[in-house]
């Protein structure tokens, strides 16, 4: 591959790295925990959006159990978003003819 191609290679990949960062901005993924008692919701990129907890789940002696059911369904929700984001690099990076990344994501 000459440089100009190369060159041409790396503007493509430029571009469409800023695109799945858009892509991944917009996406939701849910996690949940307790049975569906408190959910999750993560953009694509693992940064929380929202959490549901279920009234029943919300009672003083409860605060310990319920703090521990966000944080599994947080993290569900995160792996989920990490998950999503690997996929959609290996089909820009396949797509470019650029074979497996080489590197780990940044988030």
């Amino acid at each position: 591959m000459d440089f100009l191609k190369m060159m041409q290679a790396a503007q493509q990949f430029s571009g469409k790295m800023q695109e799945l960062q858009e892509t991944l901005a917009r996406l939701t993924l849910t996690g949940t925990a307790g049975g569906g008692l408190v959910t999750v919701e993560v953009d694509g990129r693992g940064t929380m959006k929202r959490v549901a907890i279920d009234p029943s789940v919300v009672q003083p002696a409860d605060v310990e159990m319920l703090e521990d059911l966000v944080a599994v369904a947080t993290q569900e929700a995160q792996k989920k978003a990490r998950a999503e984001a690997e996929a959609e690099m290996q089909r820009l990076a396949g797509g470019l003819g650029l074979g497996a990344l080489p590197f780990k994501l940044p988030f």
